[in-house]
């Protein structure tokens, strides 16, 4: 079966961050900022920026509201005040927030397992029939050169027959402890396998899966609570790795620029460095 492109991205942010306590008791993790916007903000921008403007933001019942207020509320008692003290300029990047993409929020599904995999199956029933889908994970995020997703939407515009498409980045030593793993099938471009979390020494290669993916339907068969895995959760890796082991063809697309993750203090402030670096 064919699928149309991509015209819709899912972002999840369905976690509590503990990690982040005790800012995140208040605001959603990705709503911390790097430099002067939200990490949010930047995911967005980056599907954005490939062409991708139908967003699904898949939130906490606690965050979803704040998602709301920030890329839909217009704040305009904040822009009038701005304007009778002759600072009107400095509202025009939150008028470009509300203007740059149609962005809906949604509470994740509780009756899913806990998991990376559980926000997305919670959008399934706001996806376009018949087409593929982004999916990202906030915490995530892509700095220097063109960005993630458009490199997963040239790799299908080459092969619009793949069942899914991941981003990979190359990893050091026992970091690739906390991602996916990747095998390919020999000669070819095409996953073998995907193992989520492996210890190093089992690991196939130090390719690792990140939160960039371009997804189909096929993945919702294997996003349900009788397929949780390690940890007794729902991983997205797991449904992609049994899209693979069912014969589906699975690709990968690596982005011009540098991955970062921004879920944990440490990868947040060296996120932060390399972000106002290039600023």
């Amino acid at each position: 079966m064919g699928y149309k492109a991509p015209t819709t991205a899912v972002i999840s942010d369905a976690g509590f961050a503990s990690r982040f306590l005790p800012i995140t008791k208040t605001i959603p993790k990705a709503m911390i900022p790097l430099g002067a916007k939200p990490v949010m903000q930047l995911v967005v921008e980056e599907c954005v920026e490939a062409g991708i403007k139908k967003i699904i933001i898949v939130s906490t019942r606690e965050g979803k509201s704040i998602y709301e207020d920030y890329f839909q509320s217009g704040a305009e008692h904040v822009a009038k005040l701005l304007e009778s003290q002759g600072k009107a300029k400095r509202f025009a990047p939150v008028r470009e927030v509300l203007a740059m993409a149609d962005v809906t929020v949604i509470e994740q599904d509780p009756s899913l397992p806990y998991g990376n995999g559980s926000p997305f199956k919670s959008a399934e029933p706001y996806l376009p029939e018949g087409e593929a889908f982004l999916g990202l994970y906030s915490d995530d995020v892509v700095l220097g050169g063109s960005g993630a997703v458009k490199a997963l939407m040239k790799k299908f515009e080459e092969a619009p027959d793949a069942d899914a498409i991941i981003a990979v980045q190359e990893v050091e030593g026992a970091e690739i402890e906390k991602y996916g793993s990747v095998e390919f099938q020999a000669g070819t471009e095409q996953l073998k396998r995907l193992i989520e979390k492996p210890k190093q020494e089992e690991a196939p290669s130090q390719l690792a899966s990140y939160g960039r993916y371009l997804l189909t339907d096929k993945v919702f068969q294997y996003l349900t609570p009788r397929h949780t895995g390690k940890d007794a959760e729902l991983w997205t890796a797991d449904a992609i790795d049994a899209i693979v082991q069912a014969g589906g063809k699975v690709l990968t697309a690596q982005a011009e620029g540098t991955w970062h993750t921004t879920g944990d203090p440490q990868g947040y402030f060296e996120a932060m460095k390399v972000y106002l670096g290039e600023k």
